[in-house]
């Protein structure tokens, strides 16, 4: 299979305005899919924005909504998969989620995030719980996760074993967690030997300061491609090749010991 090349889009967009992060992400699919990528990972509630507060109850809409068909017209139009993250409403329940859209305008994939990290999060969402969920493109399986979810070895080792090849991890990651992007990714990348795309926020938002630095790291725990710490789309390829020769040459899957560990749950 040829390489599944991979746009990362480092950006905070327009806080608060969903209209404006459509034309944003619109711009930025263009130029990806011009690039000959063939799918756009975005960061944590790119859609309507971070640092949003008493806002996400207004801005949290259903899996399906106005958000939704906007990111699925501009998949097709650019022929592009997307993945964004934005605040889902299920009933009287919100959660931080994220939804990968098919080149074809199908939602292919929803993720809510499982672990949700500080006071902010824990005031405005639910947590969920399904740790692995999966979406095949390109004949490349696709697993998300969403920011500190990753943080968590056990969630991407679950991903590993359930067959995931690249793990798509929107981000929110801030100042002075700056060596989560640096070292811990690339780590996660080689221990459950995978691809995994982390893409962030960037510049000051709120309360917050977002560090940037978006990567895509192999299954060879090397960075093949890198974002600095401005607004920046940054591309890279995911080869299944290079994935099946690494797991051969680094059987950690094949060598686990499953009874020795359960004293861990």
């Amino acid at each position: 299979m040829p390489p599944l090349r991979t746009a990362l889009l480092q950006s905070s967009g327009r806080p608060g305005s969903v209209d404006e992060n459509i034309k944003v992400l619109d711009e930025a699919a263009g130029r990806a899919a011009e690039a000959g990528s063939r799918l756009l990972v975005c960061p944590e509630l790119f859609l309507t924005g971070y640092a949003v507060g008493d806002a996400v109850p207004t801005l949290a809409e259903p899996a399906d909504g106005p958000g939704a068909q906007a990111v699925a017209e501009l998949c097709v139009r650019h022929g592009i998969a997307v993945l964004y993250g934005y605040p889902e409403r299920a009933g009287e329940l919100i959660f931080n989620a994220a939804q990968l859209i098919g080149p074809d305008g199908s939602a292919l994939a929803n993720y809510r995030k499982t672990h949700l990290f500080g006071s902010f999060e824990q005031k405005w969402f639910t947590p969920g719980e399904q740790t692995v969920v999966q979406a095949d493109l390109d004949g490349v399986r696709i697993g998300v996760l969403i920011c500190y979810d990753v943080e968590f070895p056990e969630n991407v080792r679950a991903h590993a074993l359930a067959g995931t090849g690249l793990l798509l991890v929107p981000t929110a990651q801030m100042h002075p967690f700056q060596f989560v992007a640096e070292s811990v990714v690339p780590v996660r990348a080689f221990e459950s030997q995978m691809y995994v795309a982390y893409v962030n926020r960037t510049g000051p938002e709120g309360e917050f300061e977002f560090v940037g630095l978006s990567c895509l790291a192999g299954p060879d725990g090397t960075v093949r491609t890198r974002a600095g710490r401005g607004e920046e789309l940054v591309i890279g390829e995911v080869d299944p090749g290079l994935l099946d020769a690494s797991r051969a040459a680094n059987p950690y899957l094949e060598d686990r010991r499953p009874g020795l560990y359960g004293s861990l749950v």
